[in-house]
């Protein structure tokens, strides 16, 4: 289940977030070139199952590291929406963009507390 996940996290994050939609003012829904320089992180690979302690320490440190990333990156898309610049359909981009990079860091997050639980279960019995 977990390299489903972690599969389609690194499958989701090669593509490029923008729909072909128009809006009222004419303009697409492309994310501005300053927007597409912007580096999504990876995700950090998924914690090997049955989990251990090592494991997950390690997996708590590259977890931290992504988070710090992913701040990085949506700090780097709100200068753009800083600009002013922008059509409806640039900013709908960004705002994807910017909801797609919060859903894939809860994944992430959700994905450790899953091994987190089953590693104190297995050392409860």
């Amino acid at each position: 289940m977990k390299r489903i996940i972690f599969t389609g996290l690194v499958l989701a994050a090669s593509m490029t977030a923008v729909a072909q939609d128009v809006m009222q003012d004419g303009s697409k829904v492309v994310l501005p070139l300053e927007a597409q320089a912007c580096n999504l992180p990876s995700a950090p690979p998924p914690i090997p199952d049955p989990p251990v302690k090592e494991e997950l320490l390690k997996a708590k440190k590259l977890i931290a590291e992504f988070q710090g990333e992913m701040e990085v990156y949506r700090s780097c898309l709100e200068e753009d929406l800083a600009s002013g610049e922008l059509s409806q359909g640039n900013m709908l981009a960004i705002s994807n963009a910017y909801d797609y990079s919060v859903d894939m860091e809860e994944r992430v997050a959700n994905m450790f507390n899953e091994a987190l639980r089953a590693y104190k279960a297995s050392i409860a019995k």
